[in-house]
């Protein structure tokens, strides 16, 4: 990866509908060349393309953060019912104290709930309420390797 394919994943991360056109202009390539070198960077590194929907306009108001103290054994069961469950925008396995976090969006706290109920049958659980939010999701802006 050079310094243009950085610079048109920089593109995409700040706009992923940016059309090839402009990705050429901004990077100061040839459209075809664009086209080629974008192909290549979805084969290899772009897992795909994402709109960002304002949850809180659709009544998803309620934005959490859930710990999970999860056994291993549980773990092929546990990932079949986190997968089901659409409230559930990331699950990761983590260290330390907690195995999984879950950031997890709910029209109200009586919904959240009942998710964390049905959690509690994993194990134990910790809760974080996010009050507001300082840096919205975004993507890594690549440097220059050269700098």
């Amino acid at each position: 990866m050079d310094a243009t394919d950085r610079k048109l994943l920089n593109l995409l991360q700040n706009n992923a509908r940016t059309s090839l056109k402009d990705l050429a202009k901004q990077a100061f390539i040839s459209a075809p060349t664009a086209a080629t070198r974008l192909n290549h960077l979805e084969q290899t590194l772009l897992h795909g393309y994402q709109a960002q929907i304002d949850y809180k306009a659709l009544g998803y108001v309620i934005k959490a953060y859930v710990s999970l103290d999860l056994q291993p054994t549980q773990k092929k069961q546990f990932y079949r019912f986190v997968d089901s469950i659409p409230n559930v925008l990331e699950c990761d396995c983590i260290t330390g104290q907690y195995s999984m976090i879950m950031q997890v969006i709910y029209r109200s706290t009586e919904e959240l709930d009942d998710f964390i109920n049905h959690l509690q049958e994993f194990g134990r659980t910790t809760t974080q309420i996010v009050f507001s939010n300082v840096v919205a999701t975004r993507g890594m802006q690549l440097e220059d390797a050269e700098k």
